[in-house]
């Protein structure tokens, strides 16, 4: 009997730095109008022959849809820097799932440019016994122009007995046991001289299912495709720590970049706006989360105006799903 020996890419091998090849994508209409679809985004802007008012002439993608066009990934890094990713190990092989992820954008991706995204490892770091990796993934235009960048960070090793993500990642969290306040939306998007602090947000309510998360999964515009994840398989999904399959966390995050359009013209996000996602209870099919939120903060800054926004997302059995921070940008 043959003996194999991996040479994992477990939290003490990765170092920061770390980095994958390069990838590079070509935007299209078509791919802009199946990511909305898969982000179960009705808004006409995005599907094919439709544009945006705000920037005529093509359409725009959805601000999350960066995370497609620039992957991470965290197979490439583990096999450029001469690794085994624990996904694909054969024999110690398990999930580093989502905990959070920061975007901020720049400018928008227009069809017809090739997109360069570039992936490394930013930090690692330990809180009460469970061990993280944040990577950074930079995306450029062809003209060298910055388009954005996401710090997303995955969970490399639980503490002991614990099934969810620390306490300490997550601030001003709900009590398990509070339900939304179902509020009334804006009749119309808000603009910096509208808005007020504590202003309710549009809210929007997502009920995910099992074919959209594999929708999800399958969807890729760079890199390898991933034939089994907790997320579209649910054997290996059982001997994870979420006992399941579940979404991924961009996924959820999709959702709420589509409920914040609600109120927000795009240009808020590109900008210079910026959205931080925390997971904090798995999302899983059959699940209806709804997604609503607040003005918590409005300022001027550089010639531009800044609004600042939390939001919940918050399921049936009301349990707080995620929790995010958006800067919405108003001004050229």
């Amino acid at each position: 009997m043959v003996e194999i020996t991996e040479r994992l890419w477990d939290y003490d091998a990765v170092e920061p730095g770390q980095a994958a090849q390069p990838t590079v994508v070509t935007i299209t209409a078509e791919q802009i109008a199946e990511y909305a679809e898969i982000a179960q985004n009705p808004d006409p802007r995005y599907r094919l022959g439709n544009g945006s008012d705000e920037y005529v002439g093509s359409p725009v993608p959805m601000p999350t849809m960066a995370v497609s066009y620039a992957p991470l990934l965290r197979p490439e890094i583990a096999e450029n820097n001469g690794f085994i990713a624990l996904e694909h190990s054969k024999t110690a092989r398990r999930q580093t799932p989502f905990a959070k992820c920061e975007a901020r954008w720049f400018r928008p991706a227009l069809v017809g440019d090739t997109i360069t995204g570039v992936g490394r490892v930013l930090e690692k770091y330990e809180r009460r016994g469970s061990k993280f990796v944040t990577f950074r993934i930079e995306a450029k235009n062809q003209r060298g122009e910055p388009v954005g960048r996401y710090d997303y960070t995955c969970i490399f090793q639980y503490a002991h007995g614990q099934r969810s993500v620390p306490r300490d990642e997550v601030t001003a969290e709900l009590p398990r046991s509070e339900t939304p306040d179902l509020k009334p939306a804006p009749s119309s998007l808000l603009t910096f001289d509208s808005v007020r602090v504590e202003d309710p947000l549009a809210e929007l309510a997502i009920t995910e299912s099992q074919e959209i998360i594999n929708r999800k999964s399958e969807f890729r515009l760079a890199g390898k495709p991933s034939e089994s994840n907790i997320h579209n398989d649910e054997e290996f999904a059982r001997q994870n720590i979420f006992g399941g399959t579940v979404n991924a966390g961009p996924a959820t995050m999709s959702y709420v970049d589509q409920m914040l359009q609600l109120s927000f013209p795009l240009k808020a996000f590109y900008n210079g706006g910026s959205l931080l996602m925390r997971a904090i209870t798995p999302f899983r099919s059959g699940d209806t989360v709804t997604f609503g939120g607040e003005i918590t903060g409005k300022r001027e800054e550089g010639g531009q105006g800044l609004v600042e926004c939390r939001v919940r997302g918050i399921n049936q059995r009301g349990e707080l799903v995620c929790l995010a921070d958006a800067v919405m940008v108003f001004g050229e």
